[in-house]
């Protein structure tokens, strides 16, 4: 998908439902990082923040542009916030430890990775003659 270049282009309904798609994806995405990251420490670990990191980088080759890991991230932050408050019977997902803060602070900096990547210039076409 193109970047958007009007402002009437933002809010057309398919840009809309992409971004919703990606924030309930960020949801699912967080969620089962919380489940594997817990179980399969330090692999699991691994291999979430490596999956987070792709699922970012998707995000803003579906979209474009830095809204789609804005999106993706918004819904990964919330099942993460979500999964760490205590309820009244004092269960909770998220223990404090070194991997939970891991999974947190290495997401948040994935997220800004892909969000301000630049764009990679396009390889000059082989056989091109430029200035003819």
């Amino acid at each position: 998908m193109t970047p958007p270049t009007s402002p009437a282009s933002l809010f057309n309904p398919a840009r809309i439902a992409l971004y919703l798609l990606l924030v309930v994806a960020g949801v699912a995405v967080g969620m089962a990082g919380a489940l594997v990251q817990g179980a399969w420490f330090p692999g699991g670990l691994l291999l979430v923040l490596l999956a987070t990191t792709a699922f970012f980088y998707a995000g803003r080759r579906a979209t474009g542009g830095p809204a789609g890991v804005l999106a993706a991230a918004a819904g990964w932050m919330l099942s993460f916030l979500l999964l760490s408050a205590t309820r009244p019977e004092g269960d909770f997902i998220f223990a404090a430890g070194l991997g939970t803060y891991v999974f947190l602070l290495g997401g948040i900096v994935a997220a800004v990775m892909c969000a301000t990547l630049q764009r990679l210039s396009e390889p000059p076409v082989p056989g091109a003659r430029l200035g003819k």
